[in-house]
């Protein structure tokens, strides 16, 4: 579910669930680990990325629409869990998007320190609510400290898909770069970052992050009560259910 791949002090955590990768428990499960560890490992920055084309198509709505209540709740945990490490994360972490990054997806990347997006027919952003899934308080708080809170508000209310070139002018991804250069830049901006003396570059990404490790910190129970209750409602069940029988129509 996740290829990892060194190159010198630099480590790529490759996202590989085919087709879309679609963020599963287990695949967020792998991410976490991978990401606690990888300090102890000798790597001092970490890539991000997807497939050719596709970053990740979000949450694996098929499957949760399966699970139980209790079960649900636990993978929100999860997905908590993993951003949570990218957030907090001792090494900086660059998203190499290598195409499509909806939803779930673009979500993993508001954690990373840097954006690179691969250019050309691919969108990227936080379209929940157009599918029937209200925003928690953590991802609207991770768009606005991405855009400010003006454009952060606007795309989470609207669901809006950008393309590469809009979201580069409104702050959502900080590169885009041709397809084939996405990783190979992604990697280069971490080369540059440690370049400076590890520990004052601990300390420093440390404060300024703060602020983004405390929202996941305190909110993660009171999002999670909600969604579930949400989630579990009918007008939400029936919403999540004709997005799957699309899914398979497609």
């Amino acid at each position: 579910m996740i290829n990892r791949m060194i190159h010198g002090e630099i480590l790529e955590l490759r996202l590989n669930r085919p087709p879309v990768n679609a963020l599963s428990p287990d695949l967020l499960r792998f991410l976490a680990e991978e990401l606690r560890r990888s300090a102890e490992q000798g790597a001092r920055a970490v890539v991000l990325s997807g497939r050719e084309g596709m970053f990740s198509a979000g949450l694996d709505v098929p499957l949760l629409v399966e699970l139980e209540r209790e079960q649900f709740g636990r993978f929100l945990e999860t997905f908590f869990d993993a951003i949570e490490a990218l957030a907090a994360s001792q090494l900086p972490v660059a998203a190499a998007i290598t195409g499509h990054c909806p939803a779930g997806g673009a979500v993993l990347s508001l954690c990373c320190d840097w954006r690179v997006m691969a250019e050309g027919d691919f969108t990227i952003g936080l379209n929940e609510v157009r599918i029937g899934i209200p925003l928690p308080s953590i991802v609207t708080d991770l768009a606005t400290r991405a855009v400010g809170r003006r454009i952060g508000e606007a795309l989470c209310v609207s669901g809006r898909l950008m393309s590469p070139a809009e979201a580069l002018d409104v702050g959502f991804v900080d590169e885009v770069v041709p397809a084939a250069e996405v990783v190979a830049s992604a990697r280069r901006w971490c080369e540059h970052i440690i370049e400076a003396p590890p520990e004052a570059l601990a300390e420093t990404r440390s404060v300024l992050r703060r602020d983004l490790v405390e929202v996941i910190r305190s909110r993660r129970q009171e999002d999670t009560r909600r969604l579930v209750e949400l989630w579990f409602e009918p007008p939400l069940r029936t919403a999540m259910r004709e997005l799957v029988a699309r899914l398979k129509d497609s």
